[in-house]
C-alpha cells in the first residue's frame, strides 16, 4: 500500500499502526514527531499534482478538513479517497477502524483498544460544568452543534454554551462571550494557538483552562490519553 493522509490525526494513526504504508502527509502533521515522508501542502490546500506524482493507492480524508473540490481533483485522476465523517467519540473509533482497515492494518492495534475501553468504560461525572470553547480570534469563533469536540467534553462533564447554535462553529462577538458567563473558558492550542499570554486576558474574572488541541480534536492515538489530560487541565482551572 501507498498512501497519503490529509488528516493529521489519521496520519498518527495510520503512521502508528501500519508503519510504511505513508508516503505523505500535510504540512500540519506532526505526529509521530520525526514522521519521515513527503509534504504535500495543507489540508485546505493541498498540492493535488505532488499527491500524484506519489502514485498512491490510497487517500485518506475528512469531510469537515479538507475540500471537496481537492477530493474531487484526485478521484477525477483515478485516485481512490477514503472520507471520514467524525461527529462524537464513538463514531471517531469506527472510522479509525475502516481507515486502518483500508490502510492494509490485518490486526487492530492495541492503542485503539484502550481509547475504545477508556471511553466506553467512563462513570458519568458527578456535576456539570458550562463552558465557552474559542477555538479561533479576530474573529472570535468557538464550538458550536455536532463536533467531535464537543461530544469530547460533553463526555467529561463540560456542556459548551454554543452546543444547540445552528452554526458548527459560530462567529460570537467576544462582549456575548463575556456575557454567557460559563464556568470556564476553554483554550485550546489548535487551531488557533491559545497561550497564557494570548487568550485568558480576553476573560477577565473567568477561569480559564489552557488545553492541549490534540487531545481535545484529534482522533488516534491521543484519545486514550485524552480523559486524563483533560480532566486535569479542566480540574487545576477550576480550583
Amino acid at each position: 500500500m501507498r498512501v497519503v493522509s490529509l488528516v493529521p490525526s489519521l496520519t498518527e494513526a495510520v503512521a502508528v499502526s501500519v508503519p510504511g504504508v505513508l508516503v505523505g502527509a500535510t504540512d500540519w502533521c506532526t505526529h509521530p514527531v520525526g514522521l519521515d515522508v513527503t509534504r504535500i501542502g495543507g489540508t485546505k490546500n493541498p498540492k493535488v499534482e505532488r499527491i500524484l506524482d506519489l502514485a498512491p493507492d490510497l487517500v485518506i480524508a475528512n469531510e469537515e478538513e479538507n475540500r471537496a473540490p481537492d477530493l474531487a481533483a484526485l478521484r477525477a485522476a483515478g485516485v481512490e479517497v477514503l472520507v471520514t465523517e467524525v461527529r462524537d467519540v464513538p463514531q471517531a473509533l469506527r472510522e479509525l477502524d475502516r481507515v486502518l482497515t483500508a490502510c492494509g492494518g490485518r490486526t487492530r492495534p492495541r492503542w485503539l483498544d484502550e481509547a475504545e475501553e477508556t471511553w466506553t468504560a467512563r462513570p458519568a461525572p458527578d456535576r456539570r460544568t458550562t463552558a465557552v470553547v474559542p477555538i479561533w480570534r479576530r474573529p472570535w469563533m468557538v464550538l458550536g452543534r455536532d463536533t467531535f469536540a464537543g461530544d469530547v467534553l460533553a463526555r467529561l462533564g463540560v456542556d459548551h454554551v454554543y452546543a444547540a447554535h445552528e452554526d458548527r462553529y459560530p462567529r460570537i462577538p467576544l462582549e456575548e462571550l463575556r456575557a454567557a458567563a460559563p464556568d470556564v473558558v476553554v483554550l485550546p492550542d489548535e487551531p488557533y494557538r491559545f497561550t497564557a499570554d494570548d487568550g485568558p486576558e480576553a476573560f477577565p474574572g473567568l477561569p480559564c483552562a489552557l488545553v492541549s488541541g490534540r487531545h481535545l480534536t484529534w482522533y488516534g492515538p491521543s484519545l486514550a490519553k485524552a480523559p486524563q489530560v483533560l480532566g486535569a487541565a479542566l480540574r487545576a482551572a477550576l480550583r
